[in-house]
């Protein structure tokens, strides 16, 4: 509502001072026209600019909200070795052969700042890998290692870019990796989401629930 107030009185009022700018310089009073004329242009800059901001203020409601990356589906093929469906939102599907106690995906976060926000720049991930893992330390030292790319190599990589140009960039808030990992069991589903504070994994069904429950 308070755009849409600033909205309508900077138009109106920008075209009243647009007829007069018209009006004085038929009278040919040129100042007077001018000045007009640049008020009337400064006010309706300022009610597009109303418009604009009104019109992305529902960028702050998207980005308080979690957006789904995958969910990954579990199924037991040997001691401590998973095989593992990643599904995409776009429904597409990759399988992975994990070994360990845990699973992670690993992911690069673009954030914005607040100003960038409004302008329509929303945080940017991209997940890049998945992996297993070991509760133990000792183990992750001495046993096999489970690791996959989820990005083919790029020839330009917006991610690498922006990490070498980042002081040219002062709408850029922060670039980071983030992570989430969690138990392996047979049958377990879980669900990937990534939000502003980076990459969160839940439970889908009681297998997920269970392990998640006895995990230490």
């Amino acid at each position: 509502m308070t755009f849409t107030a600033l909205i309508v009185v900077f138009g109106l009022v920008g075209i009243l001072f647009l007829f007069a700018a018209v009006r004085r310089l038929r009278r040919r009073k040129v100042l007077g026209g001018v000045l007009n004329g640049a008020t009337a242009l400064v006010l309706i800059l300022l009610s597009v600019c109303a418009a604009l901001l009104a019109s992305n203020l529902r960028t702050y409601q998207r980005l308080s909200l979690e957006q789904p990356a995958g969910e990954l589906q579990l199924t037991r093929i040997g001691e401590r070795e998973f095989n593992a469906v990643l599904t995409y939102p776009s429904r597409e599907r990759a399988n992975f052969a994990l070994r360990g106690d845990e699973w992670q995906v690993d992911a690069r976060v673009l954030k914005w700042h607040a100003f960038a926000n409004m302008l329509g720049f929303d945080t940017a991930y991209r997940l890049e890998r998945i992996s297993g893992r070991y509760t133990r330390i000792e183990d992750e030292r001495t046993q096999a290692r489970s690791v996959y790319s989820l990005n083919p190599p790029q020839r330009i990589d917006p991610w690498d870019l922006v990490h070498r140009y980042h002081s040219w960039m002062p709408w850029m808030d922060a670039l980071y990796g983030s992570a989430t990992f969690l138990p392996m069991a047979d049958g377990a589903l879980y669900e990937i989401k990534v939000s502003q504070s980076g990459l969160i994994a839940r439970p889908l069904n009681q297998a997920a629930r269970d392990a998640v429950g006895s995990w230490h």
